[in-house]
């Protein structure tokens, strides 16, 4: 007795032994034919021997058509792979806000922690622990939905060209040698931030202290207690408070005022404070050299070269570009500028598929008098050469996206709407435009585009940005959401990143403070340090790190400050 039994895409024949010998052969002719009839990626024939257990096998598939399908989706379904380069600012916000599940991630990094950098200040005076403004990356990793997979190592070399990046393990310990391994990427993430910028003065490097990293607080604090416990020796003094009128603290700036990017208000308090504390400051001095213990510099207006004598110098002077972000800019064609170069969504010009934010990076932001042809034509719908005030209208929209500048020019002039803009000399308004006209009215907007500043605030608000735009990676191929072409046809596939500047705070010591916010504002005194302790602890990026700061400073208010060496 014979049974068939369907189960997908195997069928399953039950024969005694005396039909396994009459028909066999016929069996395995008819199933061929009708497994390759049957629509299916794959066949399979079993015949069983009830009597004797006995199993034979036969398979067959055609060639070209389950293979085909099968890739093909292995394909559709594989992700892209997409490598972060970075766990500062800029790569934490990046890893917080971004979808796991949509890409293969991967984080490179040789730090396996990310730091609250503004309180790095706070580490060297012992007002915080080291540990409490930093959170391990595996952390972070852990509360995402989705998988990341890191790598304490550096990258020292990116091969745009193939879409490799080299790196190699930074492992101190002699038990795990120093090893090179090489990594593929789709899309690379470059937030490995920037170093001290020297400006190849001589003797920094061997001399100086810096402040960018955790070690860097921990050693200026080791070091300044080192001055004191030194200047405590017999044949100076006995204790702390008896030398604090040898201590003498000298700020030196080579530009006309410390804090020159804050409101002058700030800038003239701050120096008056400092006055008041006792501080020297030194403006329009710039520094030609530093010894092991003197600091050569030139006044600016007199020419004149002197020396200041020094127990710890800090160096804080900019940033400067790293040798890897340096070696890809002279790929890439970039070899000529200062900094590497993005265009509005982040995307490194002149590299496919690789984008920079933070400190490595700047905004190359399009100036509007490089488009004011193109933006002509797209709006003067009716090719009759002029533009009215109508036609404008209909493309003011994209204009604001696509071109910040215009915004921030139409506030800076306090006009009501950007069609003042078309208004002639005298003010009055005129219905429509010729070429020559809206290139006039268009002509000092590029007058406001700055360049972004290299903080933490620039540098979060990037990696936020820039995590949404691969999140909706493929909505917006399929349905962009940016402003139109102006040079081409349709629109862009996101909108461009725009900076929301949230304002700034100067810590003056003393328990004073001082704040720069939007509309205006300036907050300086007592108020504004209990203002900037609030804002600075729901800034960190976990509750782990919030509940140790708060910690650490409610314990320096009650015991005071550390001053053990370790």
């Amino acid at each position: 007795m014979m049974s068939i039994l369907k189960f997908r895409c195997s069928e399953f024949i039950y024969l005694t032994q005396s039909e396994k010998k009459m028909r066999g052969f016929s069996i395995f002719s008819k199933g061929s034919r009708l497994f390759n009839d049957y629509p299916s990626s794959s066949k399979f024939l079993v015949l069983f021997a009830v009597s004797t257990g006995g199993m034979v096998a036969f398979s067959e598939q055609q060639p070209g058509i389950g293979t085909k399908t099968i890739e093909a989706e292995k394909l559709e379904n594989k992700k892209k792979r997409l490598v972060i380069l970075g766990t500062g600012w800029a790569g934490i916000s990046f890893m917080k806000d971004l979808d796991p599940s949509l890409y293969d991630v991967k984080v490179v990094s040789p730090r396996n922690y990310f730091t609250f950098t503004p309180l790095l200040p706070s580490v060297t005076c012992g007002t915080v622990e080291a540990r409490s403004i930093v959170e391990p990356i595996r952390n972070i990793m852990r509360k995402s939905t989705g998988e990341f997979e890191f790598c304490e190592a550096e990258c020292f070399k990116i091969d745009a060209a193939n879409k490799k990046i080299l790196c190699r393990t930074t492992f101190e310990s002699s038990l795990v040698p120093q090893r090179e391994f090489m990594l593929e990427y789709d899309y690379l993430i470059i937030a490995v931030g920037a170093q001290v910028n020297t400006f190849n003065t001589p003797g920094v490097v061997e001399h100086c202290h810096f402040l960018k990293e955790v070690e860097d607080a921990q050693k200026i604090r080791r070091t300044v207690i080192d001055c004191f416990e030194q200047a405590s020796l017999p044949g100076l003094t006995k204790l702390y408070p008896s030398i604090q009128d040898l201590v003498k603290v000298t700020v030196i700036q080579s530009g006309d005022h410390i804090l020159n990017t804050f409101d002058e208000r700030i800038c003239d308090f701050a120096e008056k404070k400092f006055s008041r504390d006792g501080i020297d400051v030194l403006t329009g001095c710039r520094v030609m050299s530093v010894s092991d213990d003197s600091i050569i510099m030139k006044v600016k207006s007199t020419g004149e070269v002197c020396s200041v004598p020094h127990g710890m110098v800090v160096w804080s002077t900019g940033v400067g570009t790293r040798p890897v972000t340096r070696d890809l800019m002279e790929q890439i064609g970039q070899s000529n500028r200062r900094i590497l170069a993005t265009n509005e969504w982040l995307r490194v010009k002149g590299c496919n598929d690789v984008f920079a934010l933070g400190d490595c990076a700047t905004v190359d932001q399009r100036k509007v008098v490089d488009d004011i042809g193109a933006i002509f034509e797209a709006a003067d719908t009716d090719k009759s050469g002029t533009l009215t005030v109508k036609e404008f209208q209909d493309v003011v929209e994209d204009i604001l996206v696509r071109y910040p500048q215009v915004e921030l020019y139409l506030k800076s002039h306090h006009m009501q709407d950007v069609t003042d803009l078309l208004k002639d000399p005298e003010g009055n308004e005129r219905e429509e435009v010729d070429i020559e006209g809206f290139k006039l009215a268009l002509s000092h907007v590029d007058s406001q585009m700055k360049s972004l500043p290299a903080t933490a605030q620039v540098a979060a608000q990037q990696g936020a940005y820039l995590a949404k735009c691969f999140n909706r990676m493929r909505d917006c191929t399929e349905s962009p959401e940016g402003p139109r072409r102006f040079k081409g046809s349709g629109r862009h596939q996101f909108r461009p990143f725009r900076y929301k500047h949230l304002g700034q705070f100067a810590p003056l010591g003393g328990e004073q403070a001082a704040a720069e916010l939007p509309g205006d504002w300036v907050s300086i005194g007592h108020s504004t340090q209990w203002l900037w302790y609030s804002v600075y602890a729901s800034k960190q990026v976990s509750w782990r790190t919030r509940l140790l700061v708060v910690a650490d400073w409610s314990r320096r208010f009650v015991f005071g400050r550390d001053s053990s060496r370790i």
